[in-house]
């Protein structure tokens, strides 16, 4: 959940500099996206290739993150607070933010399980090598990169590819289909209690939806203009936010993560699919229940649950917005390339079926044992209800 938050913002922060730039270089309204700053923008992109988990957060938060913190503490030292007063508040900001981001990201390391002796070896060369190569561009500054420095891939590093089944918290109950009603037309969505647990779990189960934005933003990064990496930083940030708003109430409630399930049926129907249908599974879902999101919070309202409410009034909101982002992307990748990538309303068409079959490969046996865990936390909540 927390690096969606840090691509939100640190993608407010770029769009916030960039308008500048343009405002400040006016009528100039070309943006140079290669030249002396390469061999930085090629630097930062070594991150994708670190080699584990704990390599790729120790570099984020020892090294790109202090780095680009100290690269906007030096512009404001040697900005005019009064002639570039706009400039001030959004890097004065985004400094603070840095600082939250940097303590978060310690935060977690500590938590993280520890490599094996090797991996843990790999990682240090690696995060050392990374950091390294910065201090040779003379860091994150106001000059400019040296232009002829050469990049290389630190020792160790990865290539890694889009995995056909999603990572997903031990602590939680692991399944495919994480409600009855998904795989079994009998088994009623619910009023009242039930309605509200079928909610709670289906914003925790939102996870796919912020593995597909994060794909999605990397993967057309280099195809879409910047308006797109905006956009599709802020989609996969409102998804995080969703799936917390599940985990909140559901441990608000009372439940334990074990018995809480934690599907991954979404995500493994576009398994081998091209990224532009993981963009389409986004697209299909938004505009597939946003008609019902109105009618769900009037329910909440009706008996009594302001949490619920409250946040399936912002889940509405949201998902108005990112129907839009999804229209207007589908249709822009369609113009770039059309025989690459499909119509909107064929990809839309395609991901329908491609859950429609996923759908019909459940087995008997995740039949039961959703239906068996459903039931259960049914009677849980009815029972802390009545407490």
């Amino acid at each position: 959940m927390a690096v969606p938050l840090f691509c939100w913002q640190n993608a407010e922060t770029a769009n916030a500099l960039r308008h500048r730039v343009l405002e400040l270089r006016f009528p100039n309204r070309l943006m140079e996206h290669e030249g002396a700053d390469k061999p930085l923008a090629d630097f930062l992109n070594l991150l994708r290739q670190a080699p584990s988990e704990r390599a790729f957060v120790e570099a984020l938060a020892n090294v790109a993150l202090p780095a680009l913190r100290d690269a906007y503490l030096e512009f404001l030292a040697c900005s005019d607070p009064l002639a570039d007063a706009p400039t001030y508040r959004f890097l004065e900001l985004s400094v603070r933010e840095k600082d939250k981001q940097i303590a978060d990201l310690h935060r977690r390391l500590a938590e993280m399980a520890a490599d094996g002796v090797e991996a843990q070896t790999v990682s240090r060369q690696w995060v050392g090598d990374f950091a390294d190569q910065l201090k040779m561009l003379g860091g994150i500054g106001t000059d400019r990169a040296p232009a002829d420095r050469v990049i290389t891939p630190p020792r160790g590093s990865q290539s890694w590819g889009i995995p056909d089944r999603p990572a997903r918290d031990p602590r939680y109950w692991p399944c495919r289909f994480y409600w009855p009603d998904i795989i079994d037309s009998d088994f009623p969505y619910g009023t009242g209690l039930r309605l509200q647990l079928r909610s709670a779990v289906s914003h925790l189960n939102e996870v796919w939806a912020v593995e597909h934005g994060g794909i999605i933003l990397s993967e057309f990064a280099d195809v879409l203009p910047w308006e797109w990496i905006y956009d599709a930083a802020r989609w996969t940030y409102d998804e995080s936010r969703h799936c917390m708003m599940g985990k909140v109430r559901l441990d608000t409630w009372g439940f334990v993560p074990g018995e809480i399930p934690l599907g991954s049926y979404i995500y493994e129907s576009a398994r081998g699919s091209d990224p532009i249908y993981r963009l389409g599974m986004l697209y299909f879902f938004e505009t597939k229940n946003i008609g019902r999101k109105p009618e769900r919070a009037a329910a909440f309202k009706e008996i009594g649950d302001s949490v619920s409410e409250h946040d399936m009034d912002f889940d509405w909101a949201d998902e108005t917005i990112h129907a839009a982002y999804g229209n207007r992307w589908l249709k822009s990748l369609h113009e770039i390339d059309p025989e690459l990538y499909p119509a909107p309303n064929l990809v839309r068409q395609a991901c329908e079926e491609l859950v429609q079959s996923m759908v019909a490969k459940a087995s008997s046996e995740e039949k039961r044992a959703i239906t068996d865990r459903a039931n259960a936390l049914i009677q849980c909540a009815t029972v802390l209800a009545g407490t």
